[in-house]
């Protein structure tokens, strides 16, 4: 049996470096140049989440993306001067500030879901049963070793308590 070949991060990223500048142009421009490409981590995980629930409002957004409140409301403010999402006020409690897609935003969302699914259909088209199994392992393997991260990172985070006199 042959001995596994270890695996460094270098050449990991060269792989990887590799692979995206043989594909890079293989992707439409649409892909590329659509606006959600240029957004950042934050601005997609409130999309996905604008996306699933319709509407909310800035603590659900603070509490999904991690940040404190005042964090989300400028990642927010920057979404709505760019045309992508509106607020409204809500029509049971005026006090509370709802969030939710503009007509651009959710158009401009749904043309990259569509384009990823077109591309996603090819690529799962092409694979045959035994090369999905495996995909999915992959992708399972890949998901259990970040879970462990997270709680190693979880971990380490312990607070460290001071005794006052």
């Amino acid at each position: 049996m042959a001995k596994k070949e270890q695996f460094t991060a270098e050449a990991g990223l060269q792989q990887l470096t590799g692979y995206i500048e043989e594909i890079k142009d293989l992707l439409s421009a649409d892909l590329w140049g659509n606006i959600f490409l240029n957004c950042s981590k934050n601005e997609v995980l409130i999309f996905w989440l604008l996306y699933r629930k319709r509407e909310v409002n800035m603590s659900e957004i603070a509490e999904y993306i991690h940040v404190p409140l005042n964090t989300a409301t400028g990642i927010v403010g920057r979404m709505e001067k760019s045309g992508l999402i509106e607020r409204t006020r809500s029509e049971q409690d005026k006090r509370i500030v709802l969030i939710r897609f503009s007509d651009k935003g959710m158009a401009q969302f749904k043309r990259l879901i569509s384009e990823l699914m077109s591309y996603g259909m090819e690529v799962l088209g092409s694979l045959t049963s035994d090369e999905l199994k495996l995909l999915e392992s992959m992708m399972t393997k890949v998901k259990d070793v970040l879970k462990q991260q997270k709680k190693k990172e979880n971990t380490a985070k312990k607070v460290r308590r001071i005794t006052i006199e």
